[in-house]
C-alpha cells in the first residue's frame, strides 16, 4: 500500500462516484441485469424483493420477467451465501471468488454448528462427521437424479433428512426441527447446490434447489483464498471506494488481518477523506465529475446504502428513522447522492413517501417522477420488507 497522497476526496466526489459506479444517475442506467449486479459487485438477496427492486432503480425499462430470465433461464446470475453469511445474487464469473474468499470458511462453521447440535441431541451413533457427509452425498445424488427439487421432495428420497433435532433443549423458544434445511444450506455454501426458481412470484423465498452444474457445468472452479480476497477487494474498491479499511472489514466480514493481507496484493493508495484515511485503487485516483442532479428510490437492504459501515457522508442524521435495531436499512429516497427520506408500498399499491429534509421544488419533482415508475414494476405484487423500519411502518399504517 502506498503512503497517503496529497489527494483529498470530498464527500461530494464520493457521492459522484456512487451515482456513476452504482448506475443511479439516469445517464448510466441500463437494462442489462448482469451489468447492474457487476456495478454493485453483488445484489443483496436476503429479502428476495430487494434483488428486483434494486434492478428497477438502475434500469430504464427492465421488468421482473427480465430479471427472472437472467437468473433462471440464462443463468448468468446465481444466488449464494457469502459475505457476513448474507444472501447475495452474483454474476456467475464471481462465484469462484466468493466461494474461496467467503463461502468455504462459512461451510466449515456451518458444519461445526450443526454437528454440535447432532451431538447434543444424541441422534447419531458413532462418527457424526462421517454420518453428516454421507447424508450430504445421498441428498446431492438425489438432487442430481431429479434435476430440481424442494426440500420436502428430497426428504422423501433421503429419509435421514427427516431426522429431528432440538437445537436448544430446555429453552422455551426451541422446537424440534428436521435437518433438511441444515443439510441443504451446507451443500449450498460448499458450492454443490444452488437455490433456483422460487415457488411463487418474485417476492417468494421458498426456493427449489438445483445442482451447481445447472449454472456452472464443471462446478465451481477452485481458487486460492488469498487471491480470491484480493480480487473481491479490487472489485469492491472500484465500485465503493474510496473508503476506510474498517468499511472493507465490515462489508466482507473478514478479520482485519485478512483484509490487510489482501490489500498487500493490490496497488492501492491511501487518500484523505476529510480527516479520515481511506484507500483507493491507485489507477482510480483521477477526479470524477458529478453527473446532473438525480433522484432514486432504493429498496430495503439495497447494496448502495448497505455498502459502507461509516455512512454519515450520505445518510446524515436520518439513521434512526430508516434502520431497524439490527442495522438493516429500509426503503430510502435519494437526492443527488444523499438519503433525504423514505418510502413504502401500501396494501393498495400506493407508493407513500416522506422527505426528512427540505430539498427544494426541483428535487421534489424528480423524486415524484421516480416514484411514478414503481407501480408499473410492482404490478399486482405487494411486497413488505422482511425487516421493518420505523418510517416504513409509519408510512404503511
Amino acid at each position: 500500500m502506498r503512503s497517503i497522497s496529497r489527494r483529498s476526496i470530498s464527500a461530494a466526489e464520493r457521492r459522484a462516484r456512487l451515482a456513476l459506479r452504482h448506475r443511479l444517475a439516469p445517464a448510466v442506467r441500463t437494462d442489462d441485469v448482469v451489468e447492474i449486479a457487476r456495478s454493485l459487485v453483488a445484489l443483496h438477496a436476503t429479502d428476495p424483493a430487494t434483488v428486483f427492486l434494486s434492478v428497477a432503480a438502475r434500469s430504464r425499462a427492465a421488468t421482473p420477467a427480465l430479471v427472472e430470465k437472467t437468473l433462471y433461464d440464462d443463468r448468468t446470475l446465481l444466488r449464494m451465501l457469502a459475505m457476513r453469511r448474507t444472501m447475495f445474487v452474483v454474476p456467475v464469473e464471481l462465484v469462484p471468488v466468493l466461494q474461496a474468499s467467503c463461502a468455504d470458511a462459512l461451510a466449515i462453521k456451518q458444519r461445526r454448528t450443526y454437528s454440535r447440535f447432532l451431538e447434543q441431541a444424541g441422534v447419531v451413533d458413532g462418527d457424526i462427521d462421517g454420518w453428516w457427509r454421507d447424508v450430504e452425498n445421498a441428498t446431492h445424488a438425489a438432487l442430481l437424479a431429479r434435476g430440481e427439487a424442494t426440500g420436502a421432495q428430497l426428504s422423501k428420497d433421503e429419509p435421514r433428512l427427516r431426522t429431528q433435532v432440538d437445537p436448544a433443549p430446555g429453552k422455551s423458544y426451541s422446537r424440534p426441527t428436521s435437518i433438511t434445511t441444515w443439510v441443504l444450506v451446507t451443500l449450498g455454501v460448499e458450492g454443490r447446490i444452488v437455490r433456483g426458481r422460487p415457488n411463487g412470484s418474485w417476492i417468494s423465498s421458498q426456493y427449489k434447489w438445483s445442482p451447481i452444474e445447472a449454472w456452472l457445468p464443471g462446478g465451481v472452479p477452485a481458487m486460492p483464498a488469498d487471491e480470491a480476497r484480493a480480487v473481491l477487494l479490487r472489485d469492491w474498491l472500484w465500485s465503493f471506494g474510496p473508503a476506510p479499511v474498517s468499511d472493507l472489514k465490515w462489508w466482507t466480514g473478514w478479520t482485519l488481518g485478512e483484509v490487510k493481507k489482501a490489500l498487500t496484493l493490490l496497488d492501492v493508495t491511501e487518500v484523505d477523506l476529510g480527516g479520515t484515511t481511506g484507500v483507493l485503487l491507485t489507477d482510480d485516483l483521477e477526479p470524477v465529475a458529478a453527473p446532473d442532479p438525480w433522484a432514486s428510490l432504493l429498496p430495503a437492504l439495497d447494496p448502495t446504502p448497505m455498502g459502507w459501515q461509516a455512512r454519515s457522508w450520505y445518510l446524515g442524521d436520518h439513521g434512526p428513522a430508516l434502520f431497524d435495531k439490527n442495522g438493516n436499512i429500509g426503503p430510502t429516497i435519494w437526492w443527488d447522492g444523499r438519503i433525504v427520506g423514505g418510502w413504502a408500498q401500501r396494501k393498495d399499491g400506493e407508493i407513500a413517501m416522506r422527505l426528512l429534509e427540505d430539498v427544494g421544488a426541483d428535487a421534489e419533482a424528480a423524486i415524484e417522477a421516480e416514484a411514478a415508475r414503481l407501480p408499473g414494476w410492482y404490478g399486482d405484487v405487494r411486497a413488505t420488507p422482511r425487516f421493518r423500519t420505523p418510517l416504513e411502518r409509519e408510512l404503511t399504517t
